[in-house]
């Protein structure tokens, strides 16, 4: 490989090779091998009881797998891959005693930051991302839109690599749910990270990520892996009613279908 060809490749930022998870007698996944590369989004589409959320939860370090290999950059140990994650879960989590603005800066505060610089470190984020009307609301004084941008922005104010995303907006009617895909979609470009979303919405798989994984049921493996290539500067209704973005969707189905 010339030195030119070298230079511009893609970094690799989470390799998995033979990955089996079981639990007891059963086997939630079982031969899973993909490689994700630094800044991209990958979506995982299966089933109920695939193990999507069993996946993300071994890639974060909060499992082992029982065989197989899982490396984010140089970090193989559980302890490791952690410290390279930030997962937000389905449900958002907020403190209800505590405003928006300071459930943003939590993870800071973890890390051992006083409260008052933390709320420094998030404010620019909520004018960046259309919420510095909000900062002082309480979780129960917003929308369950909004509340998942509060969690997504306490996601990112972890500061990690990596993000795992794990049903994000699974609670949120359609309409709401179309506008926080676009949202999301605007905030990764904005701030880049390597993302794992894990979702039952073929669409909104295809609509947010560079590439799609599909798995079978339990015992999950990937049947079919899709490169979105879709344009991402475009109104959302006209990408997904797009001859390719159809035909997309119908090889995600039909893998589904299998």
């Amino acid at each position: 490989m010339s030195t030119s060809a070298a230079a511009v490749a893609p970094i690799t930022a989470i390799d998995l090779r033979g990955v089996q998870q079981r639990f007891g007698d059963v086997v939630a996944l079982t031969d899973v091998n993909f490689t994700i590369h630094r800044h991209e989004r990958l979506g995982i589409v299966g089933p109920s009881g695939c193990g999507k959320s069993t996946l993300l939860s071994a890639i974060a370090g909060l499992l082992q797998p029982d065989e197989g290999t899982i490396a984010i950059d140089d970090a193989v140990t559980p302890q490791e891959r952690l410290r390279r994650c930030a997962l937000m879960p389905q449900r958002d989590l907020l403190l209800p005693w505590r405003t928006a603005l300071d459930n943003a800066g939590i993870a800071l505060e973890n890390r051992g930051m006083k409260r008052a610089r933390a709320r420094e470190q998030a404010r620019p984020l909520f004018e960046r991302f259309g919420l510095a009307e909000f900062e002082d609301r309480t979780p129960a004084q917003l929308s369950g839109g909004m509340r998942q941008r509060v969690a997504f922005l306490r996601t990112l104010m972890a500061q990690k690599d990596v993000l795992l995303l794990d049903e994000p907006f699974a609670a949120l009617d359609s309409i709401t749910r179309s506008g926080m895909q676009e949202w999301l979609l605007a905030a990764l470009e904005q701030e880049p990270r390597t993302a794992l979303l894990v979702t039952h919405d073929v669409d909104e798989a295809l609509l947010l990520t560079h590439r799609v994984i599909v798995m079978s049921a339990r015992p999950g493996r990937i049947v079919r892996t899709l490169d979105t290539d879709l344009p991402r500067d475009r109104p959302r209704r006209e990408v997904v009613t797009s001859a390719k973005f159809t035909a997309l969707k119908d090889s995600a189905l039909e893998a589904l279908e299998r």
